[in-house]
């Protein structure tokens, strides 16, 4: 029954870890998606008294990705009707090029900001309307939620790191005589700290299979019934196959880390 508990209290700090990294993968690859759906959602308004190519707006700045010039004709109607056909014509001759831009990336209020005063400093361009409060207040929504998981995951991942390494040391302080004879007999530390690497990676692996099922399951049964848009629609990002290599890899790089510890300050407390 020791036994058991013993590899519990290694195994769920260890899956701690690697649910924070799932986490943090499945939210970057979430949020990836969202600030896409935001630079394609989002447009500015671009007013210029002459004709401008998107190359010329690319010019001014790198961020611009597209322009869609607005017909006149189509503006010319809204504006024109009941006018005179001499008036309409006049109208179109001091009527302005209207273009809606496209983001190449998305960008922070600042970098925002920037892209219009560049724009506005062009002399060919006379407004610039970038409707700043709605994408400002959503990017200042969305980076505060980003901050406050990423804090959450490394909070996390620091207290199960330790909780990872105490049980380590308990290992250690079971198997102390045996690698205490190995090093008598001149044993190097990875052949002396083996059955602790033995152990480890067992339930390293254990671990990265409990969070691989887990992220599976969440995948192709919780998101088809959940009835969260969110989930339902981006159920390929829960978990990749890539995924998979990842934790495992984390997990044998915290085991190896544990162990150089344990055996390390064993042996600074011996000297």
């Amino acid at each position: 029954m020791k036994f058991i508990k013993d590899h519990i209290m290694f195994i769920l700090p260890l899956v701690a870890i690697l649910l924070g990294i799932e986490f943090f993968l499945v939210f970057d690859r979430m949020t990836a998606s969202y600030e896409q759906r935001l630079r394609e959602g989002y447009s500015m308004l671009v007013v210029s008294n002459e004709p401008i190519s998107l190359q010329e707006l690319q010019s001014i700045n790198k961020n611009i990705g597209q322009s869609i010039k607005i017909e006149r004709d189509e503006i010319l109607k809204e504006i024109s009707l009941g006018q005179k056909q001499e008036d309409i014509k006049e109208i179109l001759n001091v009527l302005p090029n209207f273009y809606t831009i496209k983001l190449a990336k998305y960008l922070d209020t600042s970098s925002l900001d920037e892209l219009q005063k560049d724009l506005m400093a062009n002399k060919k361009i006379k407004r610039v309307e970038t409707f700043g409060n709605s994408y400002s207040s959503n990017y200042k929504l969305f980076s505060f939620i980003k901050f406050i998981l990423k804090v959450f995951i490394v909070f996390m991942s620091v207290v199960s790191l330790f909780l990872v390494i105490k049980q380590m040391e308990v290992w250690g302080y079971v198997h102390k005589e045996r690698m205490q004879v190995m090093e008598i007999f001149g044993a190097p530390i990875m052949l002396r700290s083996g059955v602790l690497f033995k152990v480890a990676i067992a339930d390293a692996l254990i671990a990265t299979s409990i969070i691989v099922s887990l992220f599976l399951y969440f995948r192709y049964q919780i998101a088809e019934i959940s009835g969260v848009d969110v989930l339902m629609n981006n159920s390929q990002l829960l978990f990749q196959p890539n995924d998979a290599v990842t934790l495992l890899l984390c997990a044998i790089i915290i085991v190896v880390i544990s162990v150089y510890m344990v055996v390390f300050s064993s042996r600074e407390k011996e000297a």
